[in-house]
């Protein structure tokens, strides 16, 4: 056999560039259709092309990728499909940014012109998000790529758009919407970012029509009073009883308007009466709804005052905001102002303070389709994990309101919609028409707008895989298996692939939707870089590996709890990954000429070790692939952990020295065979979680497979024959508790690692006084004793130190053990700084000030500290009184 080895130190720059490439090259990522393998898939949820890869992507597809290699090497054949999104709104933001830093705005190139411009930058600067989610080791059917706005997705698009049209069940109405005054266009829900600010609530005062009376409305924006068109009481609020039905005059603008009653309106907040402007707020357009009232649009599409605005007109809203407060003031109707803080939305891309406005948008008649998602989910069609998420999910899809579909701006799907100039009828149409359906007339123009972006990639689970064709791929992959997303687009993306997924398939996008959290700073905060506590992955990537960052990740990632993320924890991590790196550096040293294929397994003697760590292999194997099936990311990265650091590199290793140095030409060759065995499964059972490190580790090790990568070997599954184990690895089990207890007493004396001691087991029962005999040679090895004792009713030293391990008591003789004058030195001098400690702290907790004003979770800390000083102080105690006896 050819001589194997490691670098002396692993450096992950030079390893993971060279490995993706190999993997991608050899096409280990792509799907086959048709196969004779079980299919499992998983859609992207496809990044903005003008996106870079932050701490939310890293953790999404982290996740998504620990799945994708787990199943790949469990014998499925995996699709994970990926692809970007045009981002509409965002994407045109960038290439105008680009044409005003040349003098130039989107009019002078005209649309197509722009159009042509937008995809000129995607082919240059566009998407390098892709790159970035392949540094992080991200196993996507790269062949498959796809955009939305590509050919075949712009197919599907215009085909669903046709047949909700002639369903029924998209429309156009006159509603009012997010509007952004300088993007000009209509924002979802999740494009307004919402911020508290200090704000402040004028009180205005309506003359009530016909008497000397007036009432005192409460408002955030004064400068909207212009468009009232009722004010609203509670029918129940006795104040205001006598004056429903009455008119009040509209200050400034004279208009008269009526007094409504309406349950919306809170008697406990501001006077009880409040103004209604049904064209400028949502609530109040709902309003305006059940009162038949008027609905009067103030502002233009730039948020400047229209000619319904009177005297105000041709003001930035604003400015019109000071104005119309001091002509208030100026008439006597401006009662008093408060302070008043308020969440303010501004658009997610310029920050523009956002508008309700009344405006003309195209809308998707959501009822009918919400149905039967939410009935899916309800019915264990779809389950939604963490579980909590499902209520939120209902409560969602059971006030759900129809949702406006159309944007107004050019980077996008152009709405398949013609108005005909002749007729006034709109044709819509899956190719473009020259003519108008209903007159014949080709004095047609096609919908300016474009499709909100959320429209294309609710189609995404079905759209990438071919449809509206009948493609192999959606038979073989539809329904995805899983879908790894955020919480934060639950409602805005998940909810509307259900209801089109149901509608155009017939069948549940997903059959699982896993929701984690997010990724914070080490303090809880969510990152931001006003807070200037962002960390960039592709930073941590360059400072201590892919695999190190990925890994804490995962072992971070509970369920329904959000990551706090510390350099520290990957720095951590990097340890870890050397640990494996050292360990199996010390493996293959000893596996030079070692040939697996040579080894008949059965001919093997199993020492009790050598049973203990296969015995722990399985149970790691059915710990980790359970947690894998239920989500459990932190608890697989966690049985990993412990079984590569504690139980392989700290204890068999270790317990393995003496067979491999010591042993007779047998038991080397048991030795090295389940030191190679445990090392390669080990790397198979890390490889979704920490892919680089594992394949440049296998691929030195010697194999019995013809795999030429880990990531197509298959994944480990518990043996029949290692279950049997059990009773050997629980005596294992006990030897190990002993070797503990007496590296415990050496801890607590201080006893140098280098020093040899003696030590006596009293055995309590003839079964461990058998079984710590067989196993001598391993306790006297790990523990360093120069002597062993072992029996039944040993005789003591009246100087001893004492540990108890099952029915077994440890006893290390103190007497020469330590320097008795230099030991009771150390220990008081121990115990007189730990009781400064316990008495600075509990001057601390006795000051009221300080347990009054301090948070719970800090003073309860201080409280634990107390606690542990105190067990120190009792132990150190114990230990002196032990010294003492020895002079």
């Amino acid at each position: 056999m050819a001589k194997r080895e490691l670098e002396k130190v692993y450096e992950p720059q030079s390893v993971e560039q060279r490995w993706y490439k190999e993997w991608e090259g050899k096409g280990y990522f792509h799907a086959t259709v048709p196969s004779d393998k079980p299919g499992y898939s998983i859609v992207i949820p496809p990044p903005n092309i003008t996106g870079v890869l932050h701490m939310g992507h890293a953790l999404n597809n982290t996740l998504q990728d620990i799945l994708c290699r787990w199943k790949r090497m469990s014998g499925y054949n995996v699709l994970w499909m990926p692809g970007t999104d045009h981002a509409g709104i965002a994407t045109q933001n960038v290439v105008e940014r680009q044409l005003a830093a040349e003098g130039k705005d989107r009019f002078e190139l005209g649309r197509e012109g722009f159009i042509e411009r937008v995809w000129k930058w995607k082919g240059e600067s566009g998407g390098q998000i892709i790159g970035q989610l392949k540094r992080l080791g991200a196993s996507c059917d790269w062949e498959r790529e796809r955009f939305t706005m590509d050919a075949g997705l712009s197919t599907a698009v215009r085909e669903v758009f046709v047949r909700l049209y002639d369903e029924g069940l998209i429309y156009r109405d006159n509603r009012l919407i997010n509007w952004c005054p300088r993007c000009h266009t209509a924002l979802s829900d999740i494009e307004v970012e919402h911020e508290d600010k200090a704000g402040n609530l004028w009180h205005l005062r309506y003359p009530v029509v016909g008497s000397d009376e007036y009432v005192v409305v409460a408002t955030t924006r004064p400068e909207t009073m212009l468009g009232d068109t009722a004010v609203a009481v509670n029918p129940a609020d006795d104040r205001y009883k006598h004056l429903i039905g009455k008119k009040v005059l509209l200050p400034l603008v004279n208009r008269e308007i009526p007094v409504v009653a309406d349950d919306y309106v809170d008697m406990e907040f501001g006077t009880g009466v409040v103004k209604i402007t049904p064209a400028h707020d949502f609530n109040d357009f709902e309003v305006g709804l059940r009162h038949n009232l008027d609905k009067i649009n103030v502002f233009d599409e730039s948020g400047v005052v229209n000619a319904a605005g009177k005297q105000y007109e041709g003001m930035d809203r604003f400015a019109a905001r000071k104005q119309v407060v001091a002509d208030l003031e100026a008439d006597g109707l401006l009662e008093k102002i408060q302070d008043h803080a308020l969440s303010v939305g501004g658009c997610y891309r310029c920050k523009t303070v956002v508008e309700p406005y009344l405006s003309l948008q195209w809308y998707v008649k959501v009822g009918p389709l919400a149905e039967r998602a939410l009935a899916a989910v309800k019915e264990g069609k779809t389950k939604i994990v963490p579980q909590q998420w499902e209520n939120t999910y209902y409560d969602w899809m059971e006030n759900i309101r129809d949702w406006c579909i159309s944007r107004q701006i050019w980077w996008g799907h152009r709405i398949p919609a013609w108005f005909c100039d002749h007729c006034g009828h709109v044709t819509v149409a899956k190719e473009d028409p020259t003519s108008c359906s209903k007159c014949g007339s080709d004095e047609i123009r096609q919908e300016t707008d474009v499709l909100d972006t959320w429209f294309s990639s609710a189609l995404w689970p079905f759209s990438t895989m071919g449809w509206p064709e009948k493609t192999p791929e959606l038979s073989a992959f539809y329904p995805t298996s899983t879908l790894v997303t955020g919480f934060d687009i639950l409602f805005f993306w998940v909810a509307r692939m259900m209801m089109m997924g149901l509608h155009f398939m017939d069948e549940v996008p997903f059959k699982d939707v896993y929701i984690h959290a997010l990724v914070r700073d080490a303090q809880g905060q969510k990152m931001s870089k006003s807070k200037g506590n962002v960390i960039d992955p592709l930073t941590v990537i360059d400072a201590y590996g892919t695999d190190a960052f990925r890994f804490t990740l995962a072992a971070f990632a509970a369920q329904g709890r959000d990551i706090k993320l510390a350099e520290e924890r990957i720095a951590g991590y990097r340890n870890f990954a050397n640990k494996i790196w050292n360990a199996s550096r010390f493996a293959l040293m000893n596996l030079e000429d070692f040939d697996p294929k040579a080894i008949d397994p059965a001919t093997l003697s199993l020492s009790n070790a050598d049973k203990w760590i296969l015995f722990r292999l399985n149970e790691a194997a059915a710990s980790v692939d359970d947690a894998l099936t239920n989500f459990r990311f932190n608890e697989a990265a966690s049985d990993l952990y412990r079984f590569t650091w504690s139980e392989f590199c700290d204890w068999y290793i270790e317990l393995v020295k003496d067979d491999l140095y010591k042993g007779d030409g047998s038991r080397q060759t048991t030795a090295k065979y389940v030191l190679w065995m445990v090392l390669e499964n080990l790397l198979r059972l890390l490889h979704p979680f920490m892919p680089f490190i594992t394949e440049e580790i296998w691929q030195a090790l010697p194999r019995t497979s013809e795999e030429e990568s880990v990531m197509i070997a298959s994944y480990p599954t518990p043996r029949e024959e290692w279950k049997g184990f059990a009773t050997a690895a629980a005596e294992m089990e006990l030897v190990m508790d002993v070797i503990k207890g007496i590296r415990n007493i050496r801890g607590e004396m201080e006893v140098p690692p280098s020093k040899q001691i003696a030590a006596l087991l009293d055995c309590k029962s003839a079964d461990s006084l058998a079984l710590l005999k067989r196993n001598e040679v391993y306790v006297m090895s790990l523990a360093r004793l120069s002597d062993l004792a072992i029996g039944q009713g040993v005789e003591r030293p009246a100087e001893a130190s004492l540990q108890v391990a099952g029915d077994v008591e440890i006893v290390v003789p103190l007497r020469g053990l330590v320097n008795v004058e230099e030991e009771e030195k150390r220990l008081n001098k121990e115990i007189a700084k730990i009781e400064k400690d316990i008495e600075f702290l509990s001057k601390k907790l006795e000051n009221p000030s300080f347990v009054e004003r301090a948070p719970a979770d800090v003073v309860e800390k201080e409280r634990e500290k107390v606690t542990e000083f105190a067990n120190k102080k009792t132990l150190l105690e114990e230990n002196l009184v032990k010294i003492q006896r020895l002079k």
